[in-house]
């Protein structure tokens, strides 16, 4: 059988997996159904427990240069702005779990990873989408949707939520709506009113919706993703135009901070949530699944990058430190499965308490209010946080026997 690894998908997942496994010596080769390579979004968080992989890589201080470093996280109030906790970041979140916490343009982030795989000479085609693999004890065949056919020794689903990866593992299952679809969309701040938004990850809850803020470029773009729950739009495109006014309609009566942010916008694009059910298996025989393709994030943990960064670095460790392949992904999988599992389950509550679903959400919230006005509040966040933050993936597997 061929040693050459296979990477369906070239996105965050897909080339930080092909940075870990070619720093690690292997041969790899990505295949994107893209044609063009220029990672679609806006914004995104990158949590210390991501960092740590960065870092491990290489490559964070690159990232770093094009990144915003936040005060604080903010969760307020969505009409009158009371705070219902404020969790360090900065240099309280550096000394304390031993990286940075991060904003960062997902186009920039995607820029680092595709320049550090020309670094490695690790290929990218572009426009050639993987469709199938057919596999025997002997041989692993690739089919790319243009018909052509491939042989490797290992293919990593790193497709999206709509894996193709994963359905011929397990057969066509399509992702379910949540319900749910976000807005989002990038301001330049120079065209904000000087200090309108403040230097942290803002959060504003209410009801049915939700709305994120936080810099970018060091400052120079202020980002926004702003939630609501409707059923009438279930598109999934990144790149799908929403009506900025129908926008500002949706929150109007929120904080200034939220309508002058609104107001300011041009434009911004509108797509809907989908999920998925965690998987019991991630792998079969010589195949394995990453990131969206196996544990597709909703947004409000900020770890959908994360946990495919996360696993890119643990893919190449169990790869490198075990011959036998179908060990080294069976490995693979039992160290991600509990902890994306957890995460996926995690992101899935905060939606009810970012949008007082239910009267237990809006007690949670009259509690932290509360809490808050004692101090209390920002330690129940911190602690909430803490199990995410402070994992460090790199510092787990080097102490593995």
């Amino acid at each position: 059988m061929s040693k050459k690894i296979v990477i369906a998908g070239a996105g965050i997942g897909g080339l930080c997996a092909a940075v870990a496994l070619a720093k690690r010596g292997f041969e790899v080769v990505v295949y994107e159904q893209s044609q063009q390579l220029g990672e679609v979004g806006a914004g995104l968080q990158l949590s210390p427990n991501a960092v740590h992989v960065l870092q491990a890589l290489d490559i964070a201080d690159k990232v770093k240069a094009k990144a915003f470093r936040p005060k604080t996280a903010v969760m307020r109030h969505f009409r009158t702005g009371k705070t219902y906790f404020t969790v360090p970041l900065s240099d309280v979140a550096t000394e304390k779990y031993g990286a940075d916490y991060l904003h960062i343009h997902r186009a920039d982030l995607h820029t680092v990873l595709k320049q550090s795989c020309e670094e490695l000479n690790v290929p990218i085609f572009l426009g050639q989408a993987v469709q199938s693999y057919h596999q025997t004890p002997q041989n692993l065949t690739i089919q790319l949707a243009n018909g052509e056919s491939l042989e490797a020794g290992l293919l990593i689903g790193a497709d999206g939520i709509k894996s193709k990866v994963q359905a011929c593992m397990f057969g066509q299952t399509p992702a379910q709506f949540t319900g749910q679809v976000a807005w989002r969309g990038v301001v330049e701040a120079n065209k904000l009113a000087k200090g309108l938004i403040k230097p942290n990850a803002n959060l504003w809850v209410g009801p049915g919706k939700h709305f994120v803020s936080y810099y970018l470029r060091g400052g120079d773009l202020v980002n926004f993703v702003a939630v609501q729950e409707r059923s009438d739009w279930q598109k999934e495109s990144w790149n799908e135009p929403g009506d900025i006014n129908e926008l500002r309609d949706t929150f109007s009566g929120w904080h200034p901070e939220v309508t002058e942010l609104l107001a300011a916008s041009e434009q911004c694009f509108l797509w809907a949530l989908f999920d998925r059910q965690p998987l019991e298996q991630w792998t079969d025989q010589n195949v394995a699944l990453l990131g969206d393709a196996c544990h597709p994030m909703l947004p409000f943990l900020a770890q959908g990058a994360g946990m495919a960064i996360e696993d890119s670095y643990a893919l190449a460790h169990c790869l490198a430190n075990n011959n036998n392949t179908i060990d080294a992904l069976k490995t693979y999988q039992d160290i991600r499965l509990t902890r994306t599992r957890d995460i996926q389950r995690g992101a899935r509550k905060n939606a009810s308490l970012y949008h007082m679903t239910s009267s237990i959400e809006r007690a949670k919230l009259a509690v932290l209010s509360g809490l808050s006005s004692i101090g209390l509040s920002d330690k129940v966040a911190e602690n909430k946080l803490d199990s995410i933050y402070e994992y460090n993936i790199v510092d787990r597997l080097n102490s593995l026997p």
